[in-house]
């Protein structure tokens, strides 16, 4: 796929920055991957592109109180920063105390994460990202570099056999032959070296500036590194390095005047804007130091233009077409990115049908599920599960290993191809339709002569034949009254041409 023209895709992001910040989000992705060099690496992403389909989970304090993660601590005007919890939200600083003082009751019990393994891969998923810190800076793995952490003795659960969270949920999906993948923050807003205390914070970003203050940066840079080479030392093999937080860069100024533009009004921390210059992680320092602990080490740096994002995460939406380069889209399954009491879960049609049109598109899916304050997931999320288990079942050669054929789409056919060259043809059902059509016609695609098509979950040879555009498919009546699947009827085909 060619890129657009440079001057022509300026233009595009100009005028969709003022209309709809999703839009502004593809534009902007479309012209920001810098492609791999390192050979292990370049295999192992290889790898993952054929895992198709993971779990993401955001768990932390924040749990308690049913809020999205860490923002309500950002002091920024937006509906989802609100602060609405606690005994004097009116109250930043004694919010924020009081926010950071869930440490001491968070106590989840009911944690059992060989469960939530257990039904990740049944659901078909192939790898797991779990938040081992969000922006609070609240660790949920033991670090011995902070005392804001699961482990630390005011926490109420640090006396559970079973403390060090991260540790046991890797351990947990591991078992289950499930690659492991550690969300970590770069943004810590407990940390004094990123909001000093002697500053009020005026935003997500580190609250004075690094070229004013370099030992005090270098002290944050330090501490970063730190936290992820613990990671990346003490629990066991990592295979991806989610890391979140893109405005903390070393471009952080054009990534920040994107932001505002973004939100299509003034930024509320106005002088900060403009006063920050860097905020530079010493991103390929760390990457460096990371790989020599797991070699081959999938980074993946959000939202920060270079050879640190080996791809890209579209967050909460697909893309209208096939990328460029390796991406995943990271969906909620329900409520929030983090829990939500008596979320509402996408059904098994939405969920199924997500899946077949990010495959088709050449992607992977993220798809998250946050845990309770007690350490369960709710019962919407094990049925949704459950939905996709019965469907990859039967269909998860369509899924996994295949890469997109043009147009990936006619009408509500998804389509896949495999290495050996095997046309995938996955018909999107619509709600209520639970026969399959006498006949299935193709338009775009012509089989090879003498192709075999099956239907995925039966044995028998369908007929098929060529039409003045395409093909079409003949399904028998038994076959038609008796799909082997719900959602999406999967189509095989030995050979296109």
């Amino acid at each position: 796929m060619k890129y657009f023209d440079t001057r022509i895709l300026k233009l595009i992001v100009v005028l969709v920055l003022t209309q709809n910040s999703l839009l502004a989000q593809a534009i902007y992705e479309d012209e920001r991957y810098v492609p791999e060099t390192d050979p292990l690496v370049l295999e192992k992403l290889d790898e993952w592109q054929d895992k198709k389909f993971g779990l993401l989970m955001h768990w932390g304090t924040y749990s308690q109180w049913g809020i999205v993660e860490s923002w309500s601590l950002c002091p920024e005007d937006y509906g989802w920063c609100e602060r609405k919890k606690g005994e004097n939200p009116q109250n930043y600083f004694e919010y924020k105390k009081e926010y950071e003082g869930l440490k001491k009751t968070f106590n989840p019990v009911k944690f059992n994460p060989e469960k939530w393994s257990e039904a990740a891969k049944n659901a078909g998923m192939k790898y797991m990202v779990f938040t081992t810190k969000h922006h609070d800076g609240f660790s949920m793995f033991d670090s011995k570099y902070t005392d804001y952490k699961v482990t630390d003795s005011e926490c109420a659960f640090s006396s559970h056999p079973r403390a060090n969270i991260a540790k046991e949920i890797f351990n947990a999906f591991r078992n289950e032959d499930m690659w492991i993948g550690a969300y970590f923050s770069k943004p810590d807003w407990n940390h004094k070296n990123y909001w000093d205390p002697y500053f009020p914070p005026l935003g997500r970003n580190v609250n004075y500036d690094p070229a004013v203050y370099p030992e005090k940066w270098q002290k944050y840079v330090d501490f970063t590194h730190n936290q992820i080479l613990e990671l990346m030392t003490d629990y066991g093999s990592v295979d991806i390095l989610w890391l979140d937080g893109g405005w903390v860069a070393k471009n952080s100024q054009k990534e920040l005047d994107h932001f505002y533009k973004d939100k299509q009004r003034e930024s509320p921390t106005g002088y900060i804007k403009n006063m920050m210059i860097s905020q530079d992680i010493k991103m390929d320092e760390l990457v460096v130091k990371a790989r020599k602990k797991q070699p081959g080490l999938i980074v993946v740096d959000r939202a920060v233009h270079g050879k640190n994002q080996n791809y890209l995460t579209p967050e909460n939406r697909v893309p209208e077409k096939t990328l460029p380069y390796p991406w995943e889209s990271c969906i909620i399954s329900g409520g929030g990115w983090s829990y939500t009491p008596n979320a509402k879960y996408m059904s098994g049609r939405q969920g199924v049908h997500m899946l077949i049109d990010v495959v088709a598109k050449g992607g992977n899916l993220l798809l998250n599920i946050a845990p309770s304050p007690e350490g369960e997931w709710q019962q919407g999320a094990y049925d949704l599960l459950e939905e996709y288990g019965d469907w990859m079942k039967i269909n998860s050669s369509a899924i996994y290993g295949t890469k997109p054929i043009a147009p990936y789409k006619e009408n509500n056919i998804c389509m896949t191809q495999n290495k050996e060259g095997s046309v995938f043809l996955a018909y999107l059902a619509e709600e209520g339709e639970n026969k399959i059509p006498s006949e299935i016609t193709i338009k775009s695609l012509t089989p090879k002569r003498g192709a075999k098509i099956k239907m995925l979950g039966s044995k028998r040879n369908l007929k098929w034949k060529s039409s003045e555009e395409g093909f079409k498919i003949i399904i028998p009546e038994s076959l038609q009254n008796n799909p082997s699947s719900k959602y999406a009827w999967v189509f095989k085909i030995s050979g296109v041409n």
